[in-house]
């Protein structure tokens, strides 16, 4: 999909304080986004690692779904999705994906059941067709776009530290928590989640107390701020799906290697099994296996191979790259894309177009490296 041209471009809330830290900006869905800081991306992305990256994810979708008591909305909300919504626990965060009725990706999300609603975040280039897609999927059900608010995602093995100091009861949540906290004199919605493989937290904030949250969490030294640029290093790492890239209306569940994301009550034999978009194929899959698999892939030498980059063995291309880049944490190319079943095994060798010559690929497992997650 073409960005739009720059006059097009929606500015960040915080546009302002990414010029003063010196954030280069691209298009990026529709928005200007910083890709990188003075750091520059492997200082970034290492620093994330190590201590902690402040990163404004403002372009993402927020979504409030309410009007109906707490097992109605789940209900409904699983007519739309392959996730267990019905047992989330209040306080309580999920993976999960919205899918079109041939089995394909709409979108990937996160949901929390926050008591009296659900609090949904999509993808920032799906956002005005999801909204639309739950406004007419869920009759009965209010689907509220939430404005003014901007969405930090504070990351790494320090940011719980960073946080906790100016407030520390986050200390206590456990991965896939929320809660409202008050930051910056603001109240705040938090999940201890994030896309990088790392521990940390994402921040709902109202647009009029970001800038001195932003700032308050940039005073701490162990936090800098992160662009598009290392975000995408981060989560590749991590083996997560980027949308429009590694999944799509086209992908599965099952060939993008997300069955995790289906809970027991949701596949065959669950007691509510079925039931969500594309259900047929999804549940034949989960059953037999898919004609295709995403995996890991291991280029060797030190040249990365990108999205695009086609995958042959025997002589015969047989997939295709979605996602590659440097891993300054593995000191390594990593990348992801799908191969036919039988050649989805950890070890296999396969070969990529790359300059005009077939190189070396290995299939490895995901992810790249561990996550760490506080459970």
């Amino acid at each position: 999909m073409a960005e739009p041209a720059d006059d097009d471009l929606k500015d960040l809330p915080l546009a302002g304080l990414h010029a003063e830290l010196g954030g280069k900006m691209v298009p990026f869905a529709g928005y200007s986004m910083p890709v990188q800081y003075a750091a520059g991306v492997m200082k970034e992305h290492l620093h994330t690692r190590s201590a902690a990256g402040l990163f404004d994810v403002s372009h993402m979708g927020q979504v409030i779904l309410k009007g109906a008591d707490p097992e109605t909305l789940a209900l409904a909300f699983e007519s739309l999705t392959p996730a267990a919504v019905l047992g989330l626990k209040e306080g309580r965060q999920r993976y999960g994906l919205l899918t079109n009725a041939t089995g394909g990706i709409l979108d990937d999300l996160m949901f929390a059941n926050r008591g009296d609603h659900l609090f949904v975040v999509v993808n920032a280039a799906c956002k005005a067709a999801d909204i639309a897609h739950m406004r007419a999927g869920l009759p009965g059900i209010e689907v509220e776009e939430i404005t003014g608010r901007c969405l930090l995602a504070l990351q790494g093995p320090g940011a719980e530290a960073a946080l906790a100091k100016l407030a520390p009861e986050v200390a206590e949540m456990r991965f896939m928590d929320v809660g409202y906290v008050t930051l910056a004199g603001a109240e705040c919605w938090i999940s201890r989640s994030g896309y990088t493989g790392e521990d940390g937290y994402e921040i709902s904030v109202p647009d009029d107390a970001a800038e001195a949250l932003a700032r308050a969490l940039l005073d701490d030294e162990s936090v800098l701020p992160i662009g598009l640029g290392a975000r995408d290093s981060l989560r590749l790492e991590a083996g997560l799906c980027l949308y429009g890239h590694d999944i799509d209306e086209t992908t599965s569940p099952v060939e993008a290697a997300l069955q995790w994301s289906i809970q027991k009550s949701r596949r065959a034999g669950g007691d509510r099994a079925g039931g969500f978009p594309g259900a047929e194929r999804i549940l034949a899959e989960l059953e037999s296996g898919p004609s295709r698999l995403r995996v890991g892939l291991s280029p060797q030498g030190r040249a990365p191979m990108r999205e695009g980059v086609t995958l042959h063995h025997g002589g015969e291309e047989v997939g295709h790259i979605t996602s590659g880049a440097f891993g300054p944490s593995v000191e390594a190319p990593v990348s992801m894309g799908y191969l036919p079943a039988a050649l989805a095994v950890p070890g296999t060798e396969v070969e990529g177009a790359l300059r005009g010559r077939l190189a070396p690929v290995t299939v490895t497992g995901l992810p790249f490296r561990p996550a760490n997650f506080k459970r």
